[in-house]
């Protein structure tokens, strides 16, 4: 390898390394726009104190944080019912609240659902809540009747050839 080529190669791998760090620091800037844009997000809420959260965004005022519209927590979502603020302190702790409207079940999925966290998610002991939780649950979320669409009927099978 002549010195032409041995110079091409350090160029190269000075462009790769100028790549990695401008991607890398996008990376960071697009995160921190994102936070600033949406700082509700769960992940997040463990690394900005609530009173941060609205320094950062002007447009969330402190009485609408737990603010309800129409019978729906506006916040998460959630249907207002007995329950609800024991759902949302202690189950958007870790995800959102759409993992919940988005996943109806019986009680006793809610409760497997349960001792699944807790088992494999690190979920501490909901005590006395976990009734409360179940009930909430159970009430507003239950399993829908019909699903996206009806499962398939009378159908004529054939052999392809």
């Amino acid at each position: 390898m002549n010195k032409q080529d041995k110079f091409r190669e350090e160029v190269k791998k000075v462009r790769r390394l100028v790549c990695i760090v401008f991607v890398s620091m996008m990376s960071v800037a697009g995160v921190l726009v994102y936070v600033m844009i949406d700082p509700e997000l769960s992940f997040f809420r463990v690394f900005i104190p609530r009173e941060k959260v609205y320094e950062t965004n002007a447009t969330v005022q402190e009485d609408d944080y737990d603010k309800i519209e129409n019978g729906i927590h506006v916040r998460t979502g959630l249907v207002e019912a007995e329950g609800l603020m024991t759902v949302v302190n202690n189950c958007t702790n870790c995800h959102s609240a759409k993992l919940i409207t988005q996943n109806r079940m019986t009680k006793e999925r809610w409760v497997t659902t349960i001792r699944w966290m807790q088992e494999t998610q690190n979920l501490w002991d909901l005590g006395a809540n976990e009734d409360i939780i179940i009930d909430y649950l159970v009430q507003n979320y239950p399993p829908r009747k019909k699903g996206r669409r009806q499962g398939l009927g009378n159908i004529n099978w054939y052999k392809l050839k």
